[in-house]
């Protein structure tokens, strides 16, 4: 939900500061070392902006780099965390990559993995807004990048990390990071271990409408978790010549989860009911990559072939205790999940200089299995059990082309993709086989026109697909009790993306863009009851047309500018560490749902956010960002009934000649980060309440040891894996 661009302003001056130097130095005919002052090395670390894509650093800034993956993602510019659960960029929906590749995990299962991840081994986040043919077509909208981290350096070299979280409950996580180069051998090994106590409070006020008179049932629930992950990422790359490279990776998180859980359900003509219990998940997470990378010629045509397996597995068991003098509900239930993921593709690219052209083709086979089994035993001594299998198929072709004419850059594709997916389960107590095919054709089309060097516009289009994730088909929900429970629905169809945006971008730092999206076939997660039944069900249902219009602005403040004066300004241009600045990202979001009866206007969303950097004396850097989505907004079927905001602060400096870096942080500090909504669906409204404990205390503390200032290993150790199916955060 918040936003946020690390020193992009600083970058685009930098840059601006850059031509214009160059040109002094072109016309006075000086050395080419004068013009290594201000060069933009720097500025490909922190930010870089293309037609289709911004690139954005997070090792470089400690309100990123201390804390997980997936809270790094949330601040990223024009990405809100939606009440529902899910993610957007810029109004649209978001896949999420790790190293070039979606996750196949759906759902929770992605989100508590990026929660695994230390932020510190991402080295930067790629904001694909429409992505091109090379991509899947099964990205819906955009794609989030996760590049994790490629220092390699000559001999070994190290570092240790240590965050200890804290407030109520204790949060520590401690890891090390090892690397170096022999030879044509560089490797990267990174360690960790996340201990991770939290509480999640909700309160569901509901109205069975399909009752005369009206039905009301108030369900309240206290969750107390206790987190524990290990994880470790094993990579080599071998330098087989000075054009190719053979790559291996290897990357296993195991998680063991503990829930402690309290619930009341009262209301009209029913007893007070409770259901207290405690949910048990195992779970573990194993990847493995091989790739070869290689140049056929000077002129940049390179072939890139991966082989590619995941295998995941979860087993979460639940078990409810009675309450001694009370009705008890109870809700015992154990299933096994298990995935196996496995793929071959080749991308080849072949530029023609002559004509200012490049030509990228490739092709991709995946398949996809999934088994989940659950045993049910909800307030009975008879235990009930769904078998869950899907199945996926992917083959997949495309060919992209490039090509600049004078200051227009177009950029023309199409994919072809062949999906087959087999699903078994379970609908009203009946075995159900459904087998889907579907061959399309997705094309992509790009156009760039530069004004100035530093200012253009583009406009794109794209078609996409989004295949219903086995997350959101899978009839094992769980029964939370006898009001409560969640499912999912195996007959949703995939959903169809008409994706338009216009995209204004000047200084690599200034953007002003709308998007509009028009989705056939929507699927929504939604509460809902049959007519004259006290059950409150989670699902997802499909509606006809839904249609997303966004517009979005980024830019900065220059404060050394304004407080400073000029020549303090230019004078730190030269230093990005000594600069002052505010960037400011604002959101408008419009949805509209065909097919859905509301009781409720459908008004647009707004997000406001701000970071700073702000120096303070003795060499101490505070960061500080702030983001309100106000309320009376409507996103897809939620009304937000009260503003939802959060404010953070970071205060971090550099010992011992930068080999130790030390921060102190508070996020949340006013503990105003809160979800209140009105959801409306057929024959239930509810008032959805939902508090995690977000005002959480961090001390950080990073030592690096080696010789850190040997030469860096020029090639990149990464799991470039296929644009498959799947990752995406609903």
């Amino acid at each position: 939900m918040k936003s946020f661009l690390t020193l992009t302003f600083i970058v685009a001056t930098s840059i601006s500061f850059a031509q214009q130097t160059k040109t002094q130095n072109d016309s006075l005919q000086k050395t080419p070392n004068e013009l290594k002052e201000v060069t933009i090395t720097q500025q490909k670390k922190l930010i870089k902006v293309e037609s289709d894509k911004t690139t954005v650093s997070v090792k470089d800034n400690p309100m990123l780099s201390t804390g997980n993956a997936f809270d790094a993602v949330k601040k990223m510019p024009g990405v809100i965390a939606a009440p529902t659960g899910g993610l957007s960029l810029n109004g649209k929906g978001v896949a999420i990559y790790i190293d070039g590749s979606p996750s196949t995990l759906s759902a929770s299962d992605l989100e508590n993995y990026l929660t695994s991840l230390p932020a510190n081994a991402i080295e930067k986040v790629e904001l694909i807004y429409n992505p091109g043919a090379a991509f899947d077509a099964n990205a819906s909208g955009s794609i989030i990048n996760l590049v994790t981290s490629t220092k390699r350096l000559k001999g070994i070299n190290a570092s240790f990390n240590m965050n200890y979280n804290f407030n109520k409950y204790q949060k520590p996580s401690p890891q090390i990071l090892l690397n170096g180069k022999e030879k044509n051998l560089s490797w990267q090994t990174m360690i960790g271990y996340n201990y991770i106590e939290s509480e999640q409070k909700s309160n569901n006020g509901q109205t069975f409408t399909s009752f005369n008179p009206s039905k009301f049932l108030n369900q309240e629930r206290l969750t107390v978790s206790t987190n524990r992950n290990f994880y470790a990422r094993f990579g080599t790359n071998y330098r087989l010549s000075k054009r190719s490279n053979l790559l291996l990776n290897y990357n296993a998180t195991v998680s063991n989860d503990h829930n402690v859980f309290n619930s009341l359900t009262s209301g009209s003509e029913i007893l007070d009911y409770f259901n207290n219990g405690i949910a048990k998940t195992k779970s573990n997470n194993q990847e493995i990559s091989l790739q070869f990378k290689t140049k056929l010629d000077t002129l940049g045509t390179t072939l890139d072939v991966i082989g590619f397996t995941n295998v995941f597995n979860r087993n979460p068991n639940v078990n409810s205790n009675a309450v001694e003098g009370s009705n008890t509900s109870f809700n015992n239930f154990a299933n096994d999940f298990g995935l196996l993921n496995y793929y071959l593709k080749y991308d080849f690219v072949i530029p023609f200089e002559k004509w200012k052209m490049s030509v990228n083709t490739g092709g991709k086979f995946n398949t996809l299995k999934v088994n989940n089994t659950g045993r049910y035993n909800l307030n009975s001594p008879t235990t009930d059990i769904i078998d869950f299998d899907y199945t996926e198929t992917n083959l997949a072709f495309y060919a992209e082309a490039r090509k600049k004419i004078k200051k227009f850059n177009f950029t023309l594709g199409l994919r072809l993709e062949d999906f087959k997916v087999d699903r078994i389960g379970v609908i009203d107590d009946i075995a159900t086989n459904i087998n889907l095919t579907n061959l399309n054709l997705f094309p992509t089309f790009n156009v760039l026109y530069e004004i100035t060097n530093d200012v253009n516009v583009s406009a794109s289009y794209s078609r996409k697909i989004q295949q219903p994730s086995y997350g959101v088909l899978d009839p094992n929900g769980g029964n939370f009790d006898q009001y409560n429970q969640a499912t999912g629905n195996l007959l949703l169809n995939p959903s169809f993306f008409d994706n338009y945006e216009l995209r204004f971008s000047a200084l690599q730092f200034i953007q002003l863009g709308a998007n509009y999206t028009v989705v056939k076939d929507q699927n929504l997660f939604i509460f809902s009851a049959e007519p004259q039944e006290l059950v409150s069900t989670q699902t997802f249902q499909q509606f006809d047309r839904f249609r997303t219009m966004s517009v979005y602005a980024n830019f900065p403040i220059p404060l050394d500018y304004i407080f400073k004066g000029k020549e303090e300004f230019n004078k730190r241009m030269s230093n990005l560490d000594k600069m002052n600045y505010v960037f400011l990202n604002i959101n408008y979001i419009k949805n509209v749902t065909d097919g859905a009866n509301f009781s409720f206007d459908t008004k647009p969303v707004w997000n406001y956010a701000a970071q700073a950097q702000i120096l303070l004396p003795w060499n101490i850097k505070s960061g500080l960002t702030y983001f309100i989505l106000p309320a009376n907004g409507v996103w897809e079927i939620y009304k937000i009934t009260k503003p939802i905001q959060q404010f953070d602060i970071s205060l971090t400096r550099d010992f011992m000649n930068k080999k130790l870096k030390v921060g102190i942080h508070a996020f949340d500090l006013f503990n105003q980060n809160e979800i209140n909504a009105i959801v409306s669906s057929t024959n239930l409204e509810t008032n959805f309440f939902e508090k995690n404990d977000s005002r959480v205390f961090r001390i950080s503390l990073t030592y690096n040891f080696g010789n850190l200032k040997l030469e860096k290993e020029d090639t990149t150790i990464e799991v470039e894996k296929a644009r498959s199916a799947g990752g995406l955060v609903k």
